[in-house]
């Protein structure tokens, strides 16, 4: 009852960024040089293989992104609703969290610009088929929120952003401060995440805009170029410790939360080229497993796999041609060796999965998570 007569609401206002400088210890400046030699060394080694290695690691770093926020779905039930397929709420939630993440980053794929109009068009994509916040789907928030407390009121709560009609000023000015070009590539990452996630400008949603936020920063700065750093991986592992140092943040340290990213994306880059060598060697795995001659359609379908791994046996026709009974004797096979699962219990129009991709986005999070907490 108390939380219902709260009178009055203090609530945080971070200071602007637009201009900030940023001065890292050398330590730090360190950890965030070798940071992003990590990320490049990622991105330019494993050419051909790039294809394969984005769609897996934009989807680990979807996954885990979601994970932080305890939405939790197995494997098969993400991969089924990524593909269309009616499937649970929180496998659901990751696909939208995967197709904000893609538009952020191909908002700025040409070098252009972050502008606000970006961040609500991701949230648009994030939130339009959430049941509970449709209606707030890429707009801002027009009412005071707050993390922690009850339902009711922020009287116990661990943070209040700032007040509605200051929103959009804070997000003018952020997209400022990620827009320029005189600042270290992590250390710019990680504060324009930090404030995102302290202006929370949404009602719900904020945690993974402002994640794919910073994958939106490396890319416009050439960090990378066809990747995403699965990040998100290394903080799941230590929650606790990520909130911390968004808290830490907004007392006017700045230093912990860039050291900290760069620990966690040297982690995701370093366990994502073990995960690029692994799919190198799948397709010769595949082929001695399942045998086909060269141009059959069994051949045809292992081409394909890697940049595909979720996929129905019409979509397979179309993609390598032939006759459709050609494709489902292909499928057989593959199915037969190992190569392929069944990720529904339909008899017609079945949706298949690639084993080897679809466990390597389950070894790879949990890689990077345990490489974080050593």
């Amino acid at each position: 009852m108390e939380d219902r007569k709260l009178a009055e609401v203090v609530t945080l206002r971070p200071p602007l960024i637009a201009d900030l400088p940023v001065r890292l210890a050398s330590s730090v400046q360190a950890a965030a040089e070798d940071c992003i030699r990590e990320i490049s060394a990622l991105d330019h080694s494993h050419g051909p293989h790039l294809k394969g290695l984005e769609t897996l690691l934009l989807r680990t770093e979807s996954v885990a992104s979601s994970k932080i926020e305890r939405i939790e779905a197995s494997v098969n039930d993400f991969a089924r609703a990524l593909h269309g397929i009616r499937s649970n709420a929180s496998a659901t939630s990751m696909v939208a969290a995967t197709a904000a993440l893609v538009t952020m980053i191909n908002s700025v794929e040409a070098g252009g610009d972050i502008e606000v109009q970006h961040l609500l068009t991701a949230h648009r994509a994030l939130m339009a088929e959430d049941e509970h916040e449709r209606a707030y789907a890429g707009r801002l928030r027009d009412m005071q929120n707050w993390i922690g407390g009850s339902d009711h009121s922020p009287r116990t709560a661990l943070f209040v952003p700032p007040a509605a009609e200051t929103v959009v000023g804070y997000l003018e000015d952020l997209v400022t401060f990620a827009n320029r070009t005189d600042l270290p590539v992590l250390a710019q990452a990680a504060v324009a995440h930090a404030q995102f996630e302290s202006i929370h400008p949404f009602t719900d949603g904020n945690g993974r805009i402002g994640r794919a936020l910073i994958n939106a920063v490396l890319r416009r700065r050439g960090a990378t170029r066809q990747v995403v750093v699965p990040l998100a991986s290394a903080l799941v592992a230590r929650r606790d410790e990520y909130f911390g140092l968004l808290t830490a943040y907004r007392t006017g340290r700045i230093e912990p939360i860039i050291l900290a990213f760069s620990k966690a994306a040297t982690a995701a880059a370093r366990e994502s080229q073990v995960t690029a060598r692994r799919i190198l060697e799948m397709p010769e795995l595949w082929q001695m497993a399942v045998g086909g001659r060269r141009g059959s359609a069994v051949a045809r379908l292992l081409d394909g796999l890697v940049a595909a791994p979720v996929f129905s046996a019409e979509e397979a026709a179309e993609a390598i041609g032939g006759p459709l009974s050609s494709v489902y004797s292909a499928i057989e096979r593959l199915h037969g060796a190992g190569v392929i699962r069944p990720l529904t219990n339909r008899v017609r129009n079945q949706v298949w999965g690639v084993s080897d991709v679809l466990d390597e986005v389950e070894a790879l999070g949990a890689r990077i998570a345990a490489a974080a907490v050593n």
